[in-house]
């Protein structure tokens, strides 16, 4: 007779990996990160606006939206910090230079972000000021 199993694990080791979201939870969770993409549009504050919307909608359902969309909050809240900083460099001529690369890190970090989120990885923003916690 053989073994089912040669190594269980004992009852009282959890689990090393996180549980996954489900899959409408994850889809806000995602939700929460692409829709700063709206900075993309003519709106001013679009970026804030978007993650807003959907932080203020979901957070008192799932504690993991409230936390996706804190960390977007405060990422799109320093990044208008920047981008607004950027562009006054303008009038320096440097931020000819900084103004693409703030607006360009920014998209790239949040579609990261996006993707994480949407396998179940946890992702921290880089450059954030911690302001909603």
């Amino acid at each position: 007779m053989t073994d089912p199993d040669p190594s269980p694990q004992p009852a009282s080791q959890p689990s090393p990996q996180p549980t996954p979201s489900s899959p409408p939870k994850r889809t806000w969770e995602v939700l929460c990160h692409l829709s700063a993409l709206a900075g993309l549009t003519a709106i001013p504050f679009a970026n804030i606006i978007g993650p807003l919307i959907v932080w203020l909608l979901k957070r008192n359902e799932s504690e993991s939206v409230d936390t996706h969309g804190k960390d977007s909050l405060n990422f799109q809240i320093s990044m208008s910090i920047y981008t607004i900083a950027a562009a006054l460099t303008v009038l320096v001529a440097i931020g000819f230079v900084l103004l693409p690369i703030v607006i360009l890190a920014n998209i790239i970090l949040v579609i990261i972000a996006a993707i994480k989120t949407s396998n179940g990885e946890p992702y921290r923003y880089p450059f954030t000021i911690r302001l909603i916690n």
